[in-house]
């Protein structure tokens, strides 16, 4: 199987012009080694989040989030879509998060100083499950609080129309730093192409994080992610969707929030009406009045230039094709 090791997974960012680092065809599976947001310089407590001591922060912008690619899917044409297939996601033994004076919305904080004065990295310890591995392990946040490892892609995406997009606060039609926890082993993610070879990258796994992300970084770890990349042939999505098992989900960032959620939304009419035979009629009312009609917001935090990432999510079970 072909891989992309760690020590060639240090772009930062979304770059057109790049030599590819693979050439799959449409269906192969390959794997992908990341680094964590930090790019491995979060190693313990006593790693602030300072940034005249971490490598790549005396460059504007600083050299973080990196990502691997680009991987060139053989047959693909700007036009096409571009069908991501998450197969696996295996974990570090850790992940951190790190605050402190001018990160996040309480980086300023006068109601809890210790926020805003302090920088704090704190390390969650990762345990192996029942299989003997992190697929069913444990993220210990303290000795008395645990979750599942619930790992996601934070950052994937193509090439950009034109322009270089930085990895770590670049986003768009084209995918990048969104930090959606549905793009996870057994979804299809579904992304429009805009060069030759569509010219695919990926980075930035978590191994869990709260709707919003509200700190700005979550369970920041390294990863080996197994992948298979397809094609939907002469036609373009408008934006990211994901293919669920049970449901589907229109993905769209901007800010002010209410216009992500709104366009979100209309994104997932047009492909209610599109390929489901709605009418525009139906759709409109259906987002209104079905229950299980859901708003996700995904990523909203204060970090350079991010947007909020909303998604609109319909169960399958209503769909009329």
């Amino acid at each position: 199987m072909q891989r992309i090791p760690r020590d060639l997974a240090r772009k930062y960012a979304f770059d057109g012009r790049d030599e590819p680092l693979l050439r799959v065809q449409p269906g192969e599976a390959f794997e992908i080694e990341t680094w964590d947001a930090g790019t491995g310089y979060f190693k313990s407590a006593q790693d602030k989040a300072v940034p005249g001591k971490r490598p790549g922060f005396d460059r504007i912008p600083p050299l973080a989030n990196p990502i691997a690619g680009p991987v060139y899917l053989e047959g693909a044409q700007r036009g096409d879509t571009l069908v991501i297939t998450v197969e696996e996601i295996l974990v570090a033994d850790y992940s951190w998060i790190a605050v402190g004076p001018k990160r996040g919305p309480l980086g300023e904080s006068t109601r809890w100083p210790e926020l805003s004065t302090d920088y704090t990295t704190k390390i969650l310890r990762h345990t192996p499950g029942p299989s003997g591995t992190m697929r069913d392990g444990t993220v210990h946040f303290n000795d008395r609080i645990t979750w599942p490892i619930t790992p996601f892609i934070g950052t994937l995406g193509v090439a950009p129309d034109r322009e270089v997009t930085t990895s770590i606060d670049g986003q768009g039609e084209w995918g990048g730093n969104l930090d959606i926890r549905d793009v996870c082993p057994g979804h299809r993610i579904l992304l429009p192409i805009f060069h030759p070879g569509a010219l695919f990258y990926l980075g930035d796994v978590h191994a869990s994080q709260g709707d919003t992300e509200f700190t700005g970084t979550a369970a920041e770890t390294q990863a080996t992610v197994r992948l298979r990349l397809d094609l939907v042939k002469g036609r373009r999505v408008p934006w990211m969707r994901i293919d669920k098992p049970d449901s589907i989900v229109s993905v769209y960032a901007y800010r002010p929030l209410e216009v992500a959620v709104e366009t979100a939304t209309i994104n997932l009419m047009d492909w209610l009406i599109t390929d489901h035979g709605f009418s525009p009629t139906d759709a409109y009312c259906l987002v209104s009045t079905c229950p299980d009609f859901r708003i996700h917001v995904y990523q909203m935090c204060k970090l350079a230039k991010l947007n909020f990432v909303a998604g609109a999510e319909l169960p399958k079970r209503y769909l009329i094709t």
